[in-house]
């Protein structure tokens, strides 16, 4: 059994089990499942780059399978990584297209998709075991992007740091045990349509994220 997974039943969280399960029959053909992190076909030996999001959508990667397929914030996300040489082939929207990454994995603080897009304190706590897990697999790992203050506070606290000391912020940047953080306002379709995030601040992050991760080979 893999640590850093779930398994596909998980009940750990008995809101976000039962809440998945009624997905399951309205939508068999659905993921509908904990959502595994998303890595180089390489493995993850080569594994430089993280990014943790907060949680799978509902219509995206909880309907995928696969960390932000399937939704706008995967369509930015995946645009920049691609601009920034993190990822090669355009998204195709389904977990099986030919999409690659690049020394870089993604996935969430919830690996299951929360009723409308809010886990609780006790569901981010709980799934910080899988996080923790994570981030202990990518031995070479060198920068996490944290996309939003829950994804970038539970991060803290997987690698044992004081949230205090390591405030969210866009464009923070700061430093537990030798992983650089790099915190960006998550890429959702809300955020970008209020002019909280914009593609240019979106790819300001990544512009720094992959200079840092090239400077550091």
């Amino acid at each position: 059994m893999n640590p850093a997974e779930p398994s596909p039943d998980c009940a750990h969280c008995p809101r976000l089990h039962d809440f998945i399960a009624g997905w399951r029959e309205r939508e068999p053909g659905w993921h509908n499942a904990p959502v595994p992190t998303w890595c180089d076909l390489d493995g993850p030996h080569d594994i430089r780059l993280l990014i943790v999001g907060l949680a799978p959508g509902l219509r995206g990667a909880n309907r995928s399978g696969r960390p932000f397929t399937g939704d706008f914030s995967g369509e930015l996300l995946h645009a920049t990584l691609k601009k920034h040489g993190l990822a090669e082939v355009d998204l195709e929207a389904r977990a099986n297209d030919s999409l690659r990454l690049k020394r870089t994995a993604i996935t969430n603080a919830v690996r299951c998709v929360p009723p409308e897009n809010k886990p609780t304190a006790s569901e981010i706590n709980t799934c910080r075991t899988f996080l923790q897990a994570t981030i202990a697999r990518f031995k070479r790992l060198q920068a996490i992007v944290t996309l939003g203050k829950i994804a970038h506070d539970s991060t803290v606290r997987a690698l044992g740091g004081r949230v205090a000391a390591h405030r969210f912020g866009h464009g923070a940047i700061s430093e537990i045990d030798g992983l650089k953080l790099f915190s960006s306002y998550h890429c959702s379709r809300y955020n970008t349509n209020t002019g909280v995030l914009t593609p240019e601040m979106f790819d300001s992050i990544f512009n720094n994220v992959a200079s840092y991760v090239e400077a550091s080979n």
